[in-house]
């Protein structure tokens, strides 16, 4: 049995040329932000999408990241996740991304991954995809608005097209209500304090939102 159909079933390849290319990009220290992305996958392939799923290069010193045991242990468990370059970015139509608040802003290795797209939007390579955001902090107003506002300022500057979720579905609400893109609050334990089951069913909603605008977008060129 081939990859391809181990991945996508009995796909074609003028099929899989038809799939919308999606790039689902995390940063997560403790795991919440990669579980936001595996139930994006999930989504986004309901609705159709060739998937990568893609982590944030780590740029905390080791150190670090042994003091606390449960970045450790994410860490070593994602480890053969494949880290996102901006090859990735130009060859995506559709890019999630799902990243953790630090000081209502996004994270330094987050902010270190864009600066290094900067060639690619110069080119105008960035431009016209579909995009769209998710966030985590650890209490329900600890900046998850400001900063998936902060990753669209940066799109907006791509010339991306924001996929926002906004109130297109009634699972939104039973999340929390974010236009914005999903929002998640992390407790010390590092569970997550929303019901699960609405949160997934709201990450879902965006993927397949967004890759919907992304499939939109390609009809129109």
């Amino acid at each position: 049995m081939g990859y391809l159909y181990r991945m996508f079933g009995n796909v074609s390849a003028k099929g899989m040329e038809n799939m919308t290319k999606t790039a689902i990009v995390y940063y997560s220290a403790g795991g919440t932000n990669y579980r936001l992305a595996k139930w994006a996958e999930d989504g986004a392939k309901a609705a159709g999408a060739e998937v990568k799923v893609l982590k944030i290069p780590e740029t905390a010193p080791q150190a670090a990241i042994d003091a606390n045991e449960r970045w450790k242990v994410h860490a070593q468990t994602t480890k053969n996740v494949p880290e996102v370059t901006p090859e990735d970015l130009e060859w995506a139509e559709a890019i999630i991304f799902s990243v953790p608040t630090r000081f209502g802003n996004i994270a330094g290795q987050v902010q270190s991954f864009i600066d290094t797209v900067g060639g690619l939007w110069a080119e105008g390579k960035l431009a016209d995809k579909a995009v769209s955001a998710m966030s985590t902090a650890q209490n329900p107003h600890g900046g998850q608005e400001a900063t998936i506002l902060s990753l669209y300022t940066t799109m907006y500057h791509w010339g991306a097209i924001v996929a926002a979720p906004g109130y297109t579905d009634p699972v939104t609400f039973d999340a929390g209500g974010n236009p914005y893109g999903t929002s998640v609050t992390v407790g010390q334990d590092g569970k997550i304090v929303e019901d699960e089951a609405a949160i997934k069913a709201a990450v879902e909603h965006q993927a397949k939102r967004t890759v919907n605008v992304a499939k939109a977008l390609k009809n129109l060129a």
